[in-house]
């Protein structure tokens, strides 16, 4: 049962980093912070992911 769930998690995971990295596309960045970022979204997956959601582009909010 132990592997489906790795499986399943890895899955998961893999969907995460995917939008991560679709959103990071998405963004009005420029060009050289994009690659940097999907860079270390690709190489460093957690450590990418925590900090894109700390450090990234904040949602626009309007009222």
């Amino acid at each position: 049962m132990g592997i489906e769930v790795t499986g399943l998690l890895g899955l998961i995971w893999l969907l995460i980093i995917i939008w991560a990295i679709v959103k990071v596309a998405q963004s009005p960045a420029g060009v050289v912070a994009k690659l940097l970022w999907i860079l270390l979204l690709l190489f460093l997956p957690l450590v990418g992911l925590i900090l894109w959601l700390l450090l990234g582009p904040k949602p626009v909010r309007s009222f």
